[in-house]
C-alpha cells in the first residue's frame, strides 16, 4: 500500500515537475523552459509517439519532458511478442549548445524505507541495475528519435523523508549497463538453447539445487517451496547440509555428522558443526558464553511494538514495561487511531520517554546513596527492525524540533517560515519533557551504532544468539520466537516443524506484521470506502493480539535468560555504557548537541571519532573472545590470525603444552582463555576496572635439556598456575601491547577502556549558564540547539535573499538535511494508504 501510494506521488504533477528539474540540473544541463508531463500508460506504441514529440520539445522549446508508465522492449526481442521493459518514468531534456538534440535519461521510482537517516546501499544498487536495463533497452530500440541519446546517467525517484516526498538521486549508470548487458547476454543465450514444453518435468530445472541452494536468499525465488520440498523429501542425508545452508567448501569436512560415522574433519568451524548437531539431535548447543546484556536488570525497559506497513513510520501500538526492585511491571499499551500522524510519534516517544525518566531518577538517588557511578538505563526490543523504527521516529522528530527552532528564529525577527524550497510551512509544536528524553535516547543509539562496545537499545534475539546455536537453516534465528521455542526446549525438537509453525503464524514477535495480520488491521483501520465502514473495535481488538504475541514472547526470552549466569565481563559493559551515558545526560541537560545523529555530526567530530571507533573494534573482540569459548574457537581456527591458538596439555609437572601455531613459540606469553570449553575468566577472576585478576598468563620457552621435542611443544610458567589436566584443550592469546597487555603490579591483564565519544558534549565540570556567560570559551561544548539553529536560519536567511537557494538558484540545490516539514497543503503531510490492500497485486510487482 505505500508502493503505491509513493508512485502515486511521483506522478503528482508538482513532485513530477520537482523531479524532472533537478534530475535535469544535476546533469548539468540547462535549465528548461518548461516542464511538460506525459503518460505512456505501458504502451510500446504509445511510448513512441511520446518519445517523438518530446524530442520536438525540447528541440525546438528548450522543454523539458517527464514520461510516466514508460515501457519499451527488452533488448534484442522487438521483434517479438516478449515482456516490455516497463521503467516508471523517463526524462527528455535539451542538450547543451552547441550540441543539438536530447538527452533521455531512464529512471524508476522505488519506495525504499529509510532507516534512520539513509537508504540501504544494496537496495539503491538493485534499483539502479532495474534503470541501467530501462536505459538499456532505450539503447537498444530501432524508434528511439533521430537525434536523441540515451544519457551515461540515471535517476532514482526515493522517498527523501518519512513523509515520502520524492528525492531525484541521480548515478552514473556506466558499471551497471555494463553488468545489465552481461546478463542481457546470458538471458539470450539460454533462451536460445533452452525449448520447454508443456510435459517437461520441472525437476530438471532444479539439478542446481546442490550448488545454488541457500536459505537465506532464496525465500524471494517462486521455486524456494519447491526446492525446499525437494530437500526434505531427499533420501540422500548430505541434503540435509543443502538444507540448512552448509556452505558447499564445508560440506565434504562434515558429512560423516549426518551420514551416521558420526566423524568430522578438524578443519570445519565450530559453528557449523555446531549447527549440523542441534539440528541432528533436536536440542540447541551451548556456546558457553556468560552473560553480559543487562535483560532483566533493575531500570531497564521492555518496549514491543506493531509497525503498519502501510505508512513509512507508522506504528499501530505500543506496549511498554519497566523492571524495577520488584521485578517487571505491568504491560502498558497505547493505540494509535492514526497511525502515520506527527502526534502519534510525539505521543509514541513521550511514552517510552516517561519510563526513562523513572529509570533514570532510580538510579540517580541509588548513585546518590552509594556515592558509585551512575548505572546506564536500557531499551530492550525484541529485534533489530523494531529498533530501526524507533531511531528513525526519534531521526524525524529531532529534524522537526530542528527546523521548528530555525522558524522560531524567522518569526521573531519578522521572516515568514519557509520551507527549504521556499514555501510556507506549518510551525510544529515544541517537543518537550518525557518525549524529548526518548528522541535524544534513540539518537544517541543512533550514534552509538558507530561503537559496537555501546548498547543504549539491547536486541534481545541478538542476545539469545550469542548463548545458543539453534537447529535448522541459521538464517532462522534471526526470529527471536524461533529462538525462544530452541532455548527452552527440554525434548528433541524437529526443526522443520519448528520452522513451519512460525513461518506461519499470525503473529510475529518484532515491529513487522505478518502478511495476514498486516492487511486485517489496515482493513479494520480504512475499511473498504474510505473509513467509511472501518470497524475500530476490531482494529483495537487485533493491535492487542499482535502486541500480547510479542509482550509473551519477549518475558519468555528474558525468564529463559535468567537461567543463565552473568559473566565477570558484564561489569565491564555497564561501567562503559554508564561512562557514555553521563556524556549524554550532560547533552540532554544542556540540551546542546543531544539531536544530532551520527550522519549529520560535524566533519572534525566524525574525524576525531577513527580512532575510537578502531579501538572499539578491538576491544569488543578481546572481551568476546574472554567470554565467548565458541568464538574464541571460531577465531584460533582462523588461519589467518596470529593471536590466538589451540593448546592440549600434554605434563603438568612441569607444565607442557602443545601448541598449535605457526606464530605463536617460545618466547612470547601467552594467557590462558578458555580450558574444555570453560572461560577461564569465570573462574574466580576479580573486575577491578579495566583490569581481570587472577588470570593465568606466563612465558613460553624451549625445554633446555630436551631438544629433540618438536618446536610446538612448549613449557609454560604463569604467574597464576591454573588447575590443569592431562589432555587438557586449551585456547590461549599472546600478551602484547594494545592486545591482552600485561600488568605485574599487580599481577593481572588489563583490557584497556575505549575513548567515549566525549566530542562536543559539555564538560563534567561546565554549567548550565556557562555558554550565556562565556559563549566564546563554551562554543565547542555547551551551546546549545536553539542558539546554533537561530544563527543557520538567519545564515539561510542572507542566501535566500542573494538568489542562493532554490528555487531562484539552478542547478537546484539538495537539501543535505531531508527534515523539512511538509509544506502547507502538501498531501504528504500525513500519508496513510486508504483502501484495501489489492489481491491481483503482490510487492513483487511494484518492485
Amino acid at each position: 500500500m505505500r508502493a503505491m501510494v509513493f508512485e502515486r506521488l511521483v506522478r503528482d504533477e508538482r513532485f513530477a515537475s520537482q523531479i524532472a528539474t533537478r534530475s535535469v540540473g544535476e546533469l548539468g544541463l540547462d535549465r528548461p523552459e518548461s516542464v511538460v508531463i506525459r503518460d505512456a500508460r505501458t504502451n510500446v506504441t504509445t511510448m513512441a509517439a511520446e518519445l517523438l514529440a518530446a524530442h520536438d520539445r525540447a528541440v525546438e522549446h528548450s522543454a523539458a519532458t517527464l514520461i510516466h508508465r514508460a515501457a519499451v522492449p527488452f533488448p534484442g526481442f522487438e521483434d517479438v511478442a516478449a515482456t516490455a521493459v516497463l521503467p516508471d518514468f523517463i526524462v527528455v531534456a535539451p542538450k547543451v549548445a552547441p550540441d543539438t538534440g536530447s538527452w533521455l535519461v531512464a529512471g524508476d521510482a522505488k519506495d525504499y524505507e529509510r532507516v534512520r537517516s539513509r537508504i540501504d546501499d544494496q537496495r539503491m544498487l538493485k534499483g539502479y541495475l532495474q534503470v541501467a536495463l530501462g536505459a538499456e533497452s532505450f539503447d537498444a530500440w530501432s524508434k528511439l528519435p533521430e537525434g536523441m541519446d540515451v544519457h551515461s546517467c540515471g535517476v532514482l525517484a526515493v522517498p527523501r523523508n518519512a513523509f515520502l516526498q520524492p528525492l531525484a538521486v541521480v548515478e552514473d549508470l556506466t558499471d551497471h549497463r555494463d553488468e545489465v548487458r552481461m546478463r542481457v547476454g546470458q538471458r539470450r543465450s539460454e533462451a536460445a538453447s533452452t525449448a520447454i514444453g508443456e510435459e517437461q518435468p520441472v525437476d530438471e530445472f532444479v539439478r542446481h539445487l546442490h550448488a545454488a541452494f541457500d536459505p537465506a536468499t532464496c525465500p524471494s525465488c517462486a521455486l524456494f517451496n519447491y526446492c525446499r520440498d525437494e530437500l526434505r523429501a531427499s533420501a540422500d542425508p548430505l541434503d540435509l547440509l543443502v538444507e540448512i545452508g552448509v556452505p558447499p567448501n564445508e560440506r565434504p569436512l562434515v558429512a560423516g555428522l549426518v551420514d551416521g560415522t558420526g566423524e568430522f574433519d578438524g578443519r570445519a568451524t565450530p559453528a557449523t558443526v555446531a549447527l549440523i548437531r542441534a539440528t541432528t539431535t533436536g536440542l540447541a548447543q551451548v556456546t558457553g558464553q556468560r552473560r553480559v546484556d543487562p535483560i532483566g536488570l533493575q531500570g531497564t525497559v521492555n518496549v514491543v511494538l506493531a509497525k503498519s506497513d502501510a505508512a513509512s513510520l507508522g506504528v499501530h501500538g505500543i506496549s511498554v514495561q519497566r523492571v524495577t526492585d520488584a521485578g517487571p511491571s505491568e504491560w502498558t499499551t497505547t493505540l494509535f487511531p492514526d497511525p502515520q500522524s506527527d502526534s502519534t510519534r510525539r505521543e509514541l516517544m513521550k511514552v517510552i520517554g516517561s519510563e526513562l525518566h523513572k529509570a533514570m531518577k532510580y538510579h540517580a538517588g541509588l548513585a546518590a546513596t552509594t556515592g558509585d557511578p551512575q548505572l546506564p538505563v536500557h531499551v530492550i526490543v525484541p529485534d533489530q527492525p523494531t529498533a530501526d523504527v524507533l531511531a528513525s521516529i526519534a531521526d524525524v522528530l529531532a529534524g522537526v524540533e530542528i527546523s521548528r527552532l530555525r522558524w522560531e528564529q524567522d518569526l521573531a525577527v519578522g521572516r515568514p517560515a519557509l520551507t527549504f524550497d521556499g514555501e510556507p510551512a506549518t510551525v510544529p509544536p515544541r517537543l518537550l519533557g518525557a518525549a524529548r528524553t526518548a528522541v535524544s535516547f534513540f539518537l544517541e543509539e543512533d550514534r552509538a551504532r558507530a561503537f559496537s562496545l555501546r548498547a543504549p537499545v539491547v536486541i534481545a534475539q541478538r542476545v539469545l544468539s550469542q548463548h545458543l546455536i539453534a537447529g535448522g537453516p541459521a538464517a532462522n534465528a534471526g526470529r527471536l520466537d524461533y529462538l525462544v521455542e530452541w532455548i527452552e526446549a527440554t525434548t528433541p525438537l524437529d526443526h522443520r516443524a519448528v520452522a513451519d509453525a512460525v513461518e506461519t503464524s499470525r503473529f510475529t514477535p518484532g515491529a513487522r506484521l505478518s502478511v495476514a495480520s498486516s492487511d486485517a488491521i489496515h482493513h479494520a483501520l480504512v475499511g473498504d470506502r474510505g473509513r467509511s465502514d472501518a470497524d475500530a473495535d476490531r482494529y483495537e481488538m487485533l493491535v492487542r493480539e499482535e502486541l500480547a504475541f510479542a509482550q509473551d514472547v519477549l518475558g519468555r526470552a528474558a525468564t529463559a535468560l535468567d537461567t543463565i549466569p552473568a559473566s565477570v565481563v558484564r561489569g565491564y559493559h555497564r561501567a562503559l555504557e554508564g561512562e557514555a551515558q553521563a556524556i549524554w545526560r550532560r547533552r540532554l541537560d544542556f540540551q546542546a548537541s543531544d539531536l544530532v545523529r551520527f550522519g549529520r555530526t560535524y566533519r572534525f567530530w566524525r574525524n576525531s571519532l577513527v580512532t575510537a571507533i578502531e579501538d572499539d573494534d578491538r576491544i569488543r573482540t578481546l572481551l568476546t573472545l574472554l567470554a565467548n569459548p565458541h568464538a574464541a574457537a571460531e577465531f584460533a581456527a582462523d588461519a589467518g590470525n596470529k593471536h590466538l591458538a589451540v593448546a592440549r596439555v600434554l605434563r603438568t609437572v612441569p607444565l607442557t603444552l602443545d601448541v598449535r601455531s605457526r606464530r605463536i613459540g617460545a618466547g612470547d606469553a601467552v594467557v590462558l582463555l578458555h580450558r574444555n570449553a570453560e572461560p577461564a575468566v569465570e573462574s574466580g577472576v576479580q573486575l577491578d576496572g579495566a583490569r581481570f585478576r587472577g588470570m593465568s598468563f606466563g612465558p613460553l620457552d624451549r625445554d633446555p635439556a630436551d631438544d629433540t621435542e618438536p618446536p610446538s611443544v612448549l613449557r609454560w610458567g604463569p604467574a597464576t598456575v591454573p588447575a590443569l589436566e592431562v589432555g587438557d584443550e586449551l585456547i590461549v592469546s599472546i600478551v602484547a601491547d594494545k592486545w591482552f597487555e600485561e600488568m605485574r603490579r599487580p599481577v593481572c591483564i588489563r583490557v584497556p577502556r575505549p575513548a567515549g565519544d566525549a566530542t562536543v558534549a559539555p564538560k563534567s565540570t561546565c554549567q548550565p549558564d556557562d555558554f550565556d556567560r562565556m559563549p566564546g570559551d563554551h562554543q565547542w561544548c555547551c551551546k546549545p540547539h536553539r542558539v546554533i539553529e537561530a544563527e543557520y536560519a538567519d545564515d539561510i536567511a542572507l542566501r535566500r535573499a542573494r538568489g542562493e537557494l532554490n528555487p531562484q538558484t539552478w542547478p537546484p540545490i539538495r537539501d543535505a538535511d531531508s527534515f523539512d516539514v511538509a509544506p502547507v497543503g502538501s498531501e504528504t503531510a500525513t500519508v496513510t494508504a486508504a483502501g484495501p490492500a489489492p489481491d491481483h497485486l503482490t510487492i513483487d510487482d511494484l518492485d
